[in-house]
């Protein structure tokens, strides 16, 4: 399986990062991925500890000549998102990622890759492992829990980390200096109903939008992916509205930080109406298809008949239900008008499930605006309401504040140029990161964000570039090895 991933240079980090893509670490699922971190730690010699809610910690002592620098933390987080193709088998529970080398990139067979954010993980692996590699004093800080809802940086107490400068490793492009980000908060409408039998002579349909890109919710935002969301919404509103159609049921979209890319409903349509909504459905289909063509080349949108279904989702709630998903905010909300080309505020609407009685609609909005992004939540929750249902925002996560002429900034940024040529991107971004909840505990800690060129994270289209790795693994050595000695 990762054979041909293990001869990558550098070897060593390719090798940590097929050994934890053999460990599944699903988010809230990490029993397994926290074992083997804290064995790894433990068998290198290393003083390790697992904190109250799951994070592990392992410090290393500075090289020989460096004890006088600055301590440094190195962070990235343990779980990845799973996500699979629905044509393809595969058990997240029990088999390791299936990974594929083509050309200079390495992707997943048919499922996300965990680059995101393995690839950190495994960088800091490397540097707990050396034996050769020049470095400060060390704190590797792996978090739980980052892709739904950051409870392991959310627990982290004060007092745990001593390092004055923080790496985060969990920016997936390689010219890229993050030093700000988004905050988010995930609202949720859930609410049990009765299913009514079906009214009249009916024939049923399955519904699908399949093979949309996909991708993260905040980095890929601003790139108007379609969501299977909104346009199975579109279909349903209009095939309810002309030919009298019944919701059996609709199952959409996934997780909150991934743009949905698939989304299938049951609908009845009147008898008398089949054969013109067929006709209706084929030439809306390819309006869809041309609409989307240079975003998701990939989206088939299909009609196949099916055994009858019994119930429907009573008419009204039906009703008020398509209203609330198609008034529900997707996408861009708002730009920066201080940063350019900085999404500020967006909301993905991240699930829409309908079955068997069970109705729940579920968001992630983000904001480097607060303010801004606990006032589009309350739009979200005004529409939501509509519904009667139980609605609940959790996860609530600060931004973090950009500090463009803090030391850090100023060392990476003159060593990219010095390095490579160019100048460093730096900038914030839309994606929430865990710095600025970590940063509530450690409020003098200077930090920043980068790593290799990763696209597609969320989805099964993941993939990183293996050249990028090499030259962000010869950024990450040389700016430890410029970290500049404590102030007295």
């Amino acid at each position: 399986m990762s054979d041909a991933v293990r001869q990558l240079k550098p070897v060593p980090l390719w090798k940590h990062f097929a050994d934890l893509n053999a460990v599944p670490r699903a988010s809230k699922q990490e029993s397994r991925v926290i074992e083997f971190m804290r064995s790894f730690g433990e068998q290198n010699g290393l003083e390790t500890i697992v904190d109250g809610v799951g994070n592990v910690v392992i410090r290393k002592p500075a090289s020989p000549g460096m004890e006088n620098r600055t301590p440094i933390v190195l962070q990235s987080h343990l779980d990845m998102v799973h996500q699979k193709n629905a044509n393809v088998k595969f058990d997240f529970e029990s088999q390791g990622i299936d990974m594929i080398v083509e050309g200079d990139w390495v992707r997943a067979n048919g499922t996300t890759l965990g680059a995101d954010n393995g690839i950190g993980v495994a960088s800091i692996m490397t540097l707990l492992e050396s034996k050769d590699i020049a470095h400060p004093p060390l704190e590797a800080l792996f978090t739980i829990d980052e892709e739904t809802g950051m409870t392991g940086a959310k627990g982290l107490k004060a007092g745990v980390l001593s390092g004055s400068i923080m790496l985060n490793l969990d920016t997936e492009e390689d010219r890229e200096l993050t030093i700000g980000c988004a905050g988010g908060v995930d609202i949720t409408m859930e609410r049990s109903f009765s299913m009514q039998p079906v009214a009249g002579n009916a024939r049923t349909w399955r519904l699908a939008v399949r093979g949309l890109t996909g991708g993260h919710s905040g980095t890929e935002i601003h790139l108007g992916r379609g969501n299977a969301n909104k346009l199975m919404n579109r279909l349903l509103w209009h095939a309810c509205e002309q030919f009298k159609g019944q919701i059996s049921s609709i199952e959409g979209g996934g997780l909150r930080n991934a743009i949905p890319r698939e989304s299938v409903a049951e609908l009845l349509v009147p008898l008398e109406h089949s054969e013109s909504f067929s006709r209706w459905f084929e030439n809306e289909s390819v309006i869809i298809r041309d609409e989307n063509l240079a975003t998701d080349p990939h989206v088939v949108v299909s009609l196949e008949p099916l055994e009858p279904a019994a119930n429907v989702i009573p008419a009204e709630l039906q009703r008020i239900l398509l209203a609330v998903v198609y008034a529900c905010p997707n996408g861009i909300h708002r730009m920066s008008p201080e940063v350019a080309g900085l999404v500020q505020t967006s909301n993905n609407l991240a699930r829409v499930l309908v079955r068997d009685g069970q109705m729940t609609l579920g968001c992630l909005t983000r904001s480097s605006v607060n303010s801004e992004r606990d006032d589009l939540a309350s739009a979200i929750t005004a529409a939501f309401g509509l519904l009667d249902g139980k609605i609940t925002k959790t996860g609530d996560y600060p931004g973090w504040k950009p500090v463009p002429d803090s030391a850090i900034v100023k060392l990476m940024s003159k060593l990219h140029q010095e390095m490579f040529g160019e100048p460093a991107h730096v900038l914030a971004c839309h994606a929430g990161l865990e710095c600025g909840i970590i940063g509530r505990n450690y409020p003098e800690m200077q930090m920043i964000s980068f790593g290799p060129n990763i696209r597609g994270a969320h989805s099964p289209d993941e993939k990183v570039q293996i050249s990028s790795v090499q030259k962000y693994w010869r950024y990450l050595l040389e700016t430890l090895n410029r970290i500049p000695a404590l102030t007295a």
